[in-house]
């Protein structure tokens, strides 16, 4: 009895007894994440703090969702007459493809759930958006924002508006529910590089004449 009494501990209850300090800390990240995005749902229903924001919230959604910017990208890229504006509309195509996509997978890996508050009712959904990491609407609006930023020639108020747009697309998503703060800001950090291997792989006459040569 006195040796079975003196025998070690097996080494999944020796970490479940001594948690390593990186654990402790995401462990306690989490729960602050959990905490202050709950709090700051107040749009997640009609009952929450802001509850009669909820329809200004949900236009703001669906301007970050990805069918109308693939919809209206497709339609400038049939009538546009202009090989520059084609070129930039191709990649700007192949850029919200390659973020559905990616998006997509990491939310099938991760499979984090969307918050408990939150109210399932977005505009066109698909199976993988019942996971919540990340953001795919703020991935999109920084991705977009990046592109518009560096393709477009605009105004100064014009390039403030294009950065406001996706910093509420993405706050909104916090505020309806949807997502947690974690999800938005990996989000935000995953649609600002995804713009950066899109100008890497910049699709051109030269490296895909293929492709051009359907408009």
């Amino acid at each position: 009895s006195t040796a079975a009494a003196a025998a070690p501990l097996p080494e999944e209850d020796c970490m479940k007894l001594n948690p390593s300090f990186l654990g402790i800390a995401l462990s306690s990240l989490l729960a602050i994440d959990l905490w202050a995005s709950k709090r700051l749902g107040v749009c997640a229903g009609e009952d929450s703090a802001w509850g009669s924001a909820r329809p200004l919230m949900k236009v703001i959604e669906v301007s970050g969702h990805g069918i109308p910017w693939l919809l209206g990208t497709f339609c400038g890229l049939c009538q546009s007459d202009s090989s520059a504006a084609r070129e930039v509309l191709l990649n700007l195509l192949f850029a919200l493809l390659l973020d559905l996509v990616l998006v997509a997978v990491v939310k099938g890996l991760v499979k984090r759930r969307r918050p408990t508050h939150n109210k399932m009712d977005m505009f066109v959904t698909i199976s993988v958006d019942k996971y919540s990491f990340p953001s795919g609407h703020a991935t999109r609006a920084a991705l977009v924002c990046r592109f518009i930023l560096r393709h477009l020639v605009l105004a100064v108020p014009l390039r403030v508006l294009v950065v406001l747009w996706a910093l509420i697309v993405s706050i909104s998503r916090v505020m309806l529910g949807r997502h947690n703060m974690t999800d938005v800001l990996f989000g935000l950090l995953l649609g600002y590089m995804l713009y950066s291997v899109v100008e890497y792989c910049w699709l051109s006459p030269l490296s895909a004449p293929a492709l051009f040569a359907l408009w």
